[in-house]
């Protein structure tokens, strides 16, 4: 079986992501769909509007034949990071290709960019350092080095477009793990990527589906039909993100703890000095984000710093897991075509899936042996994603439910 890859969020799944879906096995040829979908926490620094076994469930039903999570660490980091994750990941699980949007549709002038800058490696991170340190933001500098590095057959301003850097990150990370997938992209079409409004063919970014929803408009004509089904049935049930509860819980984590905010991961350069002086005087998530703003640091990587505040995620076991990789992957989804996929590539396989939580530490312990490195590494990955999960059980406006160790006993969503 031909399987193509898709490095997801689905937050929620809406009309965009099934055009993607649809071109990506027609474009690929491929029989099986795989996607490696962030957990509760997402790339720009944001709990998932709804939980990670609901947005499997979406998936499944629009058609994706499997869900994988990402983990914690990557899913909630910048660009570099959370490629080369779900590159990772799609590579640990055999599929051949991967397949992601763009606003270039061409996958020959992100290569060439890729390739250039892998190439100069040294050159760019010492550049890239130096333009951090005069008070610039990660998205300028780069969008700078872009425009003074690359040979002037590259539009470098067009290569700069939010889903065209993060296309080139996963073209950088394929071929930093030596990855024999190989890579394809269809043309981002309606709304962008951080777009409120609704694009040509009925199309709208998850970001104008989010604020629709928080407005209470209606966005069933943005959504599958089964996807949005499901997702209303979890609003009315209280069952999604609540800006407040999170606020609230964040305060709690920076006042419990102020002088252990220095060891969580992204912070640095005196940061936890502000959150703290920032947190004393707010009375809302919005006032928070606002408040720590500055010249240097983006509202994206502000969010990000905040993600790893509340989930204390330390920066030595983050740096660690980076430089090894994922020590597990969590199944949450599969059709029949994914689980006849699954069993076809299980020898292809080097890390271990995930599926069923109540045996979790017993397939650690097998795979990786006791008291060794990998072992302990692959713990650290396992306590830090359970605790994500008890604490977005209490972000939801209904969080009355209980069951905070959720990843035990949820089922695997299944399809035919």
């Amino acid at each position: 079986m031909h399987a193509v890859g898709l490095i997801t969020e689905y937050n929620p799944f809406h009309n965009g992501h099934l055009h993607h879906l649809r071109e990506s096995l027609r474009v690929t040829e491929a029989d099986v769909s795989v996607a490696v979908m962030s957990g509760h926490f997402l790339q720009r620094g944001e709990p998932a509007l709804v939980d990670k076994w609901v947005r499997a469930e979406m998936a499944l039903a629009a058609g994706v034949d499997l869900v994988v999570e990402l983990p914690l660490p990557w899913a909630a980091s910048s660009a570099p990071d959370f490629a080369r994750g779900g590159v990772q990941a799609l590579d640990a699980l055999g599929v051949d290709s991967l397949c992601f949007g763009s606003e270039s549709g061409e996958i020959a002038p992100l290569q060439s960019c890729a390739d250039y800058l892998c190439d100069h490696d040294s050159i760019v991170a010492e550049k890239t350092s130096r333009l951090l340190r005069q008070g610039m933001n990660y998205p300028q500098a780069r969008g700078l080095l872009l425009a003074e590095l690359l040979p002037e057959e590259l539009d470098s301003e067009a290569l700069a477009a939010p889903n065209n850097i993060l296309g080139i990150e996963y073209l950088k990370s394929l071929r930093q793990v030596d990855s024999s997938i190989v890579p394809a992209t269809i043309q981002r079409i309606g709304a962008g990527y951080h777009d409120t409004e609704i694009g040509l063919n009925g199309i709208a970014s998850a970001t104008g589906i989010r604020r629709k929803l928080a407005a209470e408009e209606p966005v069933e004509a943005l959504l599958p039909a089964a996807v949005s089904q499901l997702l209303r049935q979890v609003i009315d049930a209280g069952n999604f993100f609540s800006a407040d509860h999170y606020f609230r819980l964040l305060l709690a984590q920076v006042f419990r703890n102020p002088l252990g905010l220095v060891n969580c991961w992204l912070v640095e350069n005196g940061i936890e000095n502000r959150v703290l002086s920032v947190a004393e005087n707010v009375s809302s998530l919005e006032e928070l984000l606002v408040g720590l703003k500055s010249r240097q640091l983006t509202r994206t990587r502000i969010q990000r710093i905040l993600v790893s505040i509340l989930l204390e995620m330390d920066k030595d076991i983050v740096r660690q897991l980076f430089s090894a990789g994922p020590g597990y992957l969590h199944l949450l989804a599969a059709s029949e075509t994914g689980r006849q996929f699954l069993a076809q590539s299980r020898k292809q396989r080097d890390i271990p899936l995930i599926q069923n939580f109540s045996r979790v530490f017993a397939t650690l312990k097998r795979y990786y042996g006791t008291e060794t490195a990998a072992s302990r590494l692959a713990l650290q990955q396992l306590a830090m994603e359970l605790r994500a999960t008890k604490i977005y059980t209490l972000l939801v406006h209904d969080y009355s439910a209980g069951r905070r160790n959720r990843d035990f006993f949820e089922q695997l969503r299944m399809g035919n």
